[in-house]
């Protein structure tokens, strides 16, 4: 099968966040999204958190993780929901980056220089998988935290 990564139609034109705005600044358009969505663009979080963000091994991805998670319940004493929802999305994403790299030699799922076919499965670093599992319990944990699901639906319901 020759499924082409959906990255390849990609339509920034429509996409909700933009480069060149600061957030912090200008919250008011951000959108919470689905995911992981806009983790890599909104500033100036993803400077204050992404420089914390990584999974080489387990012992990187719980110092790692516990800073971000550090950095989100920072976020809500500020009442910044922005900051604490990409805090969130970044653990989110050390979760879901773990597990690639556990899935797909490499991290890479499709093979670009052949059509795009999916890689094997399975060929990728059993030591990311717990990596994935340290980033996934600290996500859940943002995700559970009542001032932050409070904040996520007054955000929605002002903002989308």
């Amino acid at each position: 099968m020759s499924e082409k990564p959906s990255y390849l139609d990609f339509d920034n034109k429509n996409y909700p966040w933009k480069k060149g705005i600061d957030y912090r600044i200008h919250p008011e358009q951000y959108k919470v999204g689905k995911g992981e969505q806009g983790v890599l663009i909104c500033e100036p979080y993803k400077s204050e958190i992404g420089k914390y963000w990584k999974f080489r091994t387990p012992e990187i991805a719980t110092v790692s993780s516990e800073k971000i998670f550090s950095l989100f319940e920072n976020y809500l004493v500020k009442g910044d929901f922005v900051g604490a929802d990409m805090a969130r999305k970044y653990l989110q994403m050390g979760y879901t980056r773990s597990r690639r790299y556990t899935n797909y030699k490499g991290g890479l799922k499709y093979d670009k220089e052949n059509n795009y076919k999916l890689k094997t499965y399975g060929t990728g670093d059993p030591q990311k998988a717990i990596s994935a599992r340290i980033f996934y319990d600290k996500w859940k944990k943002a995700e559970s935290n009542e001032q932050y699901k409070k904040m996520k639906l007054d955000w929605k319901k002002q903002y989308g």
